[in-house]
């Protein structure tokens, strides 16, 4: 698996997804919207093989942006996902730590968004990682929480973007979305 070329992951990773993570059928959305497919990317991304991947593309698509200090995302999609991106970069050599935004605020102690600062650098820039994204709202909340907490947003970053105007909201927000599959994608790799 070690010796696997980008092309050749992203295709394993594909079939990965498409078995594990890719339903069709008819369902709602966190967005309120009805949805042909539904994707959950925790039960790949939580697969250790599919964390595998999931951290060497992201990694990949990170290492060209060499301010990137470290991960982040909204709980609990991107729980695993910055987990994984985090243990490839220490064995990558470009360690970059993880974080995690909460929905809410922790409610005591510190009653922080955030967890992880203790590893980050203020006012550095951070990539921000999804498993999903369909509207991009709860990923540009994230942003948001992060911003306030003192940081830049570097980059964004989704498993997956179902091309349902997610990446349209991003960009008119001032972001770029880089995503290793979109939907049309997944679905011809996951198939070949």
């Amino acid at each position: 698996m070690q010796n696997l070329s980008i092309e050749e992951m992203r295709v394993r990773l594909a079939k990965l997804l498409y078995e594990r993570s890719y339903k069709e059928g008819k369902f709602i959305l966190t967005s309120g919207r009805e949805s042909d497919f539904y994707f959950d990317g925790k039960q790949t991304a939580l697969h250790p093989e599919g964390a595998f991947l999931i951290g060497h593309l992201f990694n990949h698509i990170i290492k060209d942006h060499k301010d990137i200090t470290a991960v982040g995302g909204l709980t609990l999609g991107a729980d695993p996902l910055v987990t994984a991106t985090s243990v490839i970069s220490y064995q990558l050599g470009r360690p970059l730590p993880a974080f995690i935004v909460r929905k809410s605020p922790k409610g005591h102690g510190t009653n922080q968004y955030l967890e992880g600062l203790s590893n980050l650098q203020t006012g550095k820039p951070v990539a921000m990682l999804e498993d999903v994204v369909t509207t991009g709202g709860s990923l540009l909340t994230a942003c948001e929480r992060v911003k306030e907490a003192g940081f830049t947003i570097g980059m964004l970053c989704t498993v997956l973007d179902r091309e349902e105007g997610g990446n349209e909201a991003i960009k008119a927000a001032g972001y770029e979305l880089h995503s290793i599959f979109r939907r049309s994608e997944l679905l011809a790799l996951a198939r070949s």
